[in-house]
């Protein structure tokens, strides 16, 4: 199989950069899904020990990917302890 690709790439050198971007999208996708597994307060791996872990976070913790505009140093707590 990879002796084919090579083959192809030898004779098309035009199919090169789109297995680069394909290859680097694939990478990246699967980085991405693997920092919401093990990153998201949703999630929760260990029900034994933590099986709410979205109880503990902070008013402070970034929890958000990406967000605009937003300090979370200055938030305040809104919500109860449990």
């Amino acid at each position: 199989m990879l002796k084919l690709v090579a083959k192809q790439l030898r004779s098309h050198p035009a199919l090169i950069p789109l297995f680069v971007f394909i290859g680097g999208g694939a990478t990246m996708s699967m980085l991405y899904l693997c920092r919401l597994a093990l990153k998201n307060p949703d999630c929760s791996w260990d029900r034994t020990n933590n099986p709410e872990p979205w109880n503990k976070l902070g008013p402070n913790d970034q929890y958000k990917f990406f967000t605009v505009n937003m300090d979370y140093s200055k938030l305040k707590k809104d919500r109860p302890d449990f």
